[in-house]
């Protein structure tokens, strides 16, 4: 129970990453609201996880209805304690020039914009409590970029930067903001990386990770629950790398 009496807001928390996380929070005590574009994968979500949690549909890169997820989380809750910036999108593998501006402006909007629309809703009430983690889902792209997904890689790039960042602006206020970095795994978004998804392209792409395997969502969910926690209260600023080696 390492997040027993906290209260949480997980982004994208329908499906793949974000559910891992959502789940491991749950069963570490953590009250959680699931906010995800899909209306119904959310409350599905939510009922899975039982009382005391609940789902929201809401489009993260739209600053009114962050407004209103951040609302009403502190209607429902009181506070907030952590939020997990976990929502993101990516465009196909593609040469850069062929990348159309309308998928560029989505990605960084979902990947990026939705970060500074949180921040701006909910670090003024985390500051005035001088408390709070946040916790935001980079990617290896970030790190060690792949070919054909430059705009998606620069998008996570922005993500580590926006982190240290935050982290220490918000320190003085004792709000800690970190990330993770995990390489593709079984999620939605896994055929959208690999632009498709074959046995063949499977193994090129394992071949990669020294581990030899996906990151799962209950990887992310293992090491998000630790950041977040009180167990990390000397942790801020770092981006860490949950890829199976695949940064080395």
């Amino acid at each position: 129970m390492r997040l027993e009496g906290k209260t949480a807001i997980v982004t994208g928390g329908a499906s793949g990453f974000g559910a891992g996380i959502a789940r491991k929070f749950a069963a570490e005590g953590a009250q959680v609201m699931i906010v995800d574009l899909d209306h119904d994968g959310a409350m599905a979500m939510a009922d899975e996880l039982g009382a005391g949690h609940f789902g929201h549909r809401a489009n993260v890169a739209k600053s009114a209805e962050v407004a209103e997820v951040v609302a009403t989380a502190r209607q429902v809750f009181g506070e907030v304690d952590i939020l997990v910036n976990n929502a993101g999108i990516t465009h196909l593998p593609k040469a850069m020039e062929e990348v159309d501006e309308e998928e560029f402006d989505r990605v960084f909007a979902v990947n990026c914009k939705s970060v500074y629309l949180f921040a701006r809703e909910l670090a003024p009430f985390m500051k005035l409590r001088k408390a709070g983690a946040i916790l935001n889902l980079a990617s290896t792209a970030a790190v060690s970029p792949r070919p054909r997904l430059s705009w998606y890689n620069a998008s996570k790039g922005w993500m580590n930067t926006a982190t240290k960042a935050m982290a220490v602006e918000l320190a003085p206020y004792g709000v800690r903001v970190n990330a993770l970095n995990p390489v593709a795994g079984e999620t939605p978004l896994l055929a959208s990386f690999m632009g498709e998804d074959t046995p063949e392209i499977r193994a090129k792409f394992l071949s990669t990770i020294p581990l030899g395997r996906f990151s799962t969502p209950e990887d992310m969910g293992n090491a998000a629950c630790f950041l977040c926690s009180d167990e990390a209260s000397m942790v801020t600023g770092v981006c860490m790398e949950v890829d199976g080696g695949r940064c080395i």
